[in-house]
């Protein structure tokens, strides 16, 4: 997927980003020298560069860029930028085929974190545990109406951490087509919009699992697939 954008303003001038570039030792002049164009206006998103004479509430600190750069690159993207000096300037950004945004439901396992997807869920519930039935050796809820299985993620995903006994239980009831289970988790945190990433060609075949996200404190979160939990 490619975004590319552009403006009409001013451009960027290559002499003074290479003379500022060389003064805060991101480069030596010998290195300058060397340097086409368009490497020359990358340099513009090195750690801690402005061209900036003073620093204000919204230029001259040298984090804009980076931050840009940063970003990009984590998603497995890369940016480039041309420019031409007094008629305006090209962002091209390029980020990978796989890359979505889904909106989900952030929760919680023993000190694990997973995501479902907003798109499969009916709607959260919080439960006595004295209103879980048995059917057919199948622990189920009552569900307006209708016979809902649970489905207990700490047990599915092995997830390590002693078992607590609790009077009420946090569900979250999801769908696929006319069925609907209730997926049993420790807490909710909330919604969020995140980044869907591949877990690659090695963890392709993890059960229940679509992808993974980061999360805004670094810690990674497993995409569920619903849709393999619904017998």
């Amino acid at each position: 997927m490619f975004i590319e954008l552009s403006d009409d303003g001013a451009g960027i001038n290559r002499d003074r980003v290479l003379q500022k570039a060389i003064s805060k030792g991101i480069i030596s002049k010998e290195e300058g020298a060397s340097l086409s164009d368009q490497q020359v206006f990358e340099l513009i998103m090195s750690s801690g560069f402005s061209t900036a004479d003073n620093i204000s509430d919204i230029s001259g600190r040298g984090v804009g860029m980076d931050v840009v750069k940063t970003t990009i690159e984590s998603l497995g993207g890369s940016i480039s930028i041309d420019s031409i000096e007094g008629e305006g300037s090209t962002f091209s950004i390029q980020l990978p085929l796989t890359l979505s945004i889904i909106s989900v439901m952030l929760v919680e396992l023993q000190k694990e974190k997973y995501a479902i997807p907003l798109s499969s869920i009916i709607e959260t519930a919080i439960i006595k545990k004295s209103d879980i039935l048995n059917a057919h050796n199948q622990k189920v809820i009552d569900f307006r109406g209708k016979v809902v299985p649970l489905v207990f993620l700490e047990e599915v995903f092995e997830v390590p951490g002693e078992k607590v006994d609790q009077e009420f239980l946090s569900i979250i009831i999801v769908r696929k087509g006319d069925k609907m289970a209730g997926l049993v988790v420790d807490s909710f945190i909330g919604q969020q919009e995140v980044v869907l990433k591949s877990l690659g060609n090695y963890l392709n075949d993890i059960f229940a699992i679509s992808g993974a996200t980061i999360l805004g404190d670094g810690q990674v979160a497993l995409i569920l697939d619903c849709n393999a939990l619904i017998k």
